[in-house]
């Protein structure tokens, strides 16, 4: 769990100062680029298809995970839009909550109760 904590952390702490150069030489212009990139079919847009599938299993996940509840939708809502800073910290959170238990971080509610 120590491996998959650091991990976790290297991954938020790299993409957050990736993420902050990008928006300081671009700015917060993604959206556009990201549906022009798939609008043009080509490789980048085949990958940002790809990568919003990804996020939409992630989000479907989160949700399933926590509940269909107004903190379930909006946690879904922060794994589809948030990505690999949201999951991580998300993760991070749920790996201290379990004490590490990975079936609990997985299940949440649907833990069985004699587990």
């Amino acid at each position: 769990m120590i491996f998959f904590r650091s991990l976790l952390v290297a991954m938020l702490v790299i993409l957050s100062a990736y993420t902050a150069v990008v928006v300081g030489n671009h700015g917060m212009n993604l959206l556009t680029v990201f549906f022009a990139d798939m609008a043009a079919i080509e490789w980048p847009g085949q990958f940002n298809l790809d990568f919003m599938f990804m996020l939409a299993l992630s989000a479907l996940w989160v949700l399933w995970r926590q509940g269909i509840s107004l903190s379930g939708i909006g946690l879904a809502l922060c794994a589809f839009f948030g990505g690999a800073l949201f999951l991580s910290c998300y993760l991070l959170v749920l790996s201290v909550q379990t004490n590490g238990d990975v079936r609990k971080m997985l299940l949440g509610r649907h833990m069985p109760a004699h587990s």
